[in-house]
């Protein structure tokens, strides 16, 4: 099981106090609902939080040591699926979505307003990087892997 915690900050808006807690292991999370076929996983409603959850594992493997993780949901729906805050400093938000036409949502501009990311990315299944609007980039999830692995995972 995975437990991530809350972003924290004196934002002035109602921040979702409570952790989210994931199973580490989305095969594990199939295997438990008796999904047995990647088509089954494509019909199934877990198939989305199923990619989100094996994107943030995947990533934070391979975080430097001393990297700080936490997600970023207010009250009003603006939401970041995952916030790395890097040794040295710098805060990278991590949005995911399991689509091959990525977009960010209002709610995550939002939420990167009050979290003032230096980094913005947005992890899809494709395999192409480039840049979307509000200073994301659409990148494949085992590129933003690469990158963190290069600053010392």
């Amino acid at each position: 099981m995975r437990r991530l915690q809350p972003w924290h900050s004196d934002v002035g808006k109602r921040l979702v106090p409570s952790p989210k807690v994931r199973v580490r292991d989305p095969g594990l999370t199939h295997a438990l609902l008796g999904i047995r076929t990647y088509d089954e996983l494509l019909g199934h409603p877990v198939v989305g939080p199923s990619y989100e959850a094996f994107a943030v594992e995947s990533l934070l493997v391979v975080t430097p040591d001393g990297t700080e993780p936490s997600f970023y949901r207010s009250s009003g729906g603006a939401a970041i699926d995952l916030i790395l805050d890097l040794p040295g400093g710098e805060r990278w938000a991590v949005e995911i979505e399991r689509s091959l036409a990525p977009k960010p949502t209002r709610g995550s501009h939002s939420a990167c307003e009050d979290v003032e990311p230096s980094h913005r990315w947005l992890v899809y299944p494709g395999t192409e990087s480039f840049p979307l609007r509000h200073d994301v980039e659409a990148t494949p999830l085992r590129a933003l892997c690469e990158r963190l692995a290069a600053r010392g995972g």
